[in-house]
């Protein structure tokens, strides 16, 4: 690991703290004694999404943040939480031998992430991710919501 300061090679880590998708490494180089932080995450780069339509795709962490953010929107969720379920449903794609893993799935995944975080933000991700035709299929979903509490 190089030093940001002087680009040393040689450091040392003071600190070490393990997150559930990440390790947070505080390091001093030995050459300058300067302080700065590393972070170790998991690697999605090589997860491939396959569409309703068949085709694939390259997993875009972004995409995902988007469409959970657009739920969330003027909810009381912090963007913090969102990454914290994005973090969570990554580490549930990387599981997947193959690398490969269907929309169908992350969208599964993304809806069950919702109903923990905000059943408001829930309702309007499930009433574009399942297709809702009309105010019956909103009263349904309600009332299986309301049901479970």
């Amino acid at each position: 690991m190089k030093c940001p300061h002087c680009q040393n090679e040689e450091t040392k880590v003071t600190d070490k703290r393990d997150a559930e998708d990440s390790t947070r490494r505080r390091r001093e180089c030995l050459k300058c004694g300067k302080r700065f932080t590393t972070y170790e995450k998991i690697e999605t780069s090589n997860i491939v999404v396959i569409k309703k339509d068949g085709s694939k795709e390259k997993y875009i962490r972004e995409k995902l943040k988007k469409g959970l953010k657009k739920a969330c929107e003027k909810r009381p969720v912090s963007d913090d939480k969102i990454d914290a379920e994005i973090d969570a449903i990554e580490m549930q794609l990387v599981k997947n031998e193959d690398g490969e893993v269907s929309s169908k799935d992350i969208g599964e995944l993304s809806i069950k992430a919702l109903k923990k975080l905000d059943k408001v933000a829930y309702i309007r991700f499930a009433s574009v991710y399942r297709e809702f035709a009309d105010l019956a299929d909103f009263e349904e979903e309600l009332k299986k919501l309301l049901k479970r509490q």
